[in-house]
């Protein structure tokens, strides 16, 4: 029985190994869009001259916006990666007990 228990463990937790690092992955993809959405926006607040406009106090508000939209995505990555880590923790464990019930299977 610890054998099927430990074989489906292993493969439950490869299931959310692989769910977690596609959530890093997306996540990873929205850093760089925003940061070059910030990039882009930096090139228009640069074109205007007058730092007093309400054009480029706006373009401030919607930088400072983003700012913050890219620490929450960092935040986020990072529990996903700590989420990840301690998966991958999990799976070496279940693999270890799947492998001494494989063993204590066949010892006569």
């Amino acid at each position: 029985m610890g054998l099927i228990n430990s074989s489906i463990r292993v493969a439950m937790l490869a299931s959310q190994k692989f769910d977690l690092e596609y959530k890093i992955m997306l996540v990873t993809q929205a850093q760089m869009n925003l940061s070059q959405s910030v990039n882009d926006l930096m090139q228009v607040g640069n074109d205007y001259s007058d730092p007093d406009s309400p054009v480029v106090k706006q373009l401030k508000q919607r930088e400072q916006r983003l700012h913050q939209l890219e620490k929450k995505l960092e935040m986020q990555k990072a529990q996903y990666q700590a989420r990840l880590e301690m998966v991958t923790t999990e799976i070496e464990s279940a693999k270890k007990m799947r492998d001494q019930s494989i063993k204590a299977a066949f010892t006569y």
